[in-house]
């Protein structure tokens, strides 16, 4: 079983190799926005409250997003292992999954970052605004985004890297160039003696 995780400031191209990543290892990516629509569009308990602040243009809380982690994270499809995009934002919510793999006996084995220079995400962002015509996404918004990742995750960041599973890889690029720096991250991350032989192999096929 695979535990991994993947961060990246808005731009990165992170749900892109997530989802590669997820085909070349056999591993389910899992992303909270998609954690999010799905509880509200299911109308879930959890769904109908965190859709009361997504209206209202606030953040989630915490306990909520938790709670929703908590219950994808307990599905059967995550047996073989799992790849998080988006969580944990906080260093709250890094104690909070540190909490629920430590009810199974388990620890993550890896965290991506993807890492890019502001100005080039600026040029990513803008031109997808242009292609998408979101007039609302001009520079000054998406700089502020930039901002409150740097913000937000500078700590998380921190926590991983002092812990040794923190391996950062160069985000600008081609999206195959990307995908083939995240696999041999990967592989050279070797995961330790906590990762099936079987995964290895998978790993070095897909490089």
């Amino acid at each position: 079983m695979t535990r991994m995780l993947i961060i990246g400031p808005p731009g990165s191209g992170k749900g892109t190799q997530a989802e590669r990543i997820s085909e070349r290892l056999g591993v389910v990516a899992i992303s909270t926005g998609d954690i999010f629509r799905a509880n509200v569009k299911g109308e879930t308990p959890l769904g109908v409250e965190a859709k009361k602040y997504m209206d209202a243009g606030d953040f989630v809380p915490d306990s909520m997003t938790n709670r929703m982690v908590r219950d994808r994270l307990s599905a059967s499809d995550v047996e073989s292992g799992f790849l998080l995009d988006g969580y944990p934002r906080t260093t709250a919510q890094v104690d909070y999954l540190d909490g629920i793999m430590a009810e199974g006996g388990q620890s993550l084995d890896v965290v991506l970052q993807l890492t890019a220079d502001d100005q080039e995400l600026v040029a990513r962002l803008l031109g997808r605004a242009r292609e998408t015509g979101r007039s609302d996404d001009n520079e000054a918004v998406i700089r502020h985004r930039l901002d409150l990742h740097h913000e937000q995750t500078e700590a998380v960041v921190a926590k991983y890297a002092e812990r040794g599973i923190l391996t950062q890889v160069d985000g600008i690029g081609g999206v195959d160039e990307v995908t083939d720096r995240v696999m041999q991250a990967i592989k050279a991350a070797g995961f330790g003696s906590k990762s099936p032989e079987l995964l290895l192999r998978q790993i070095c096929a897909a490089t």
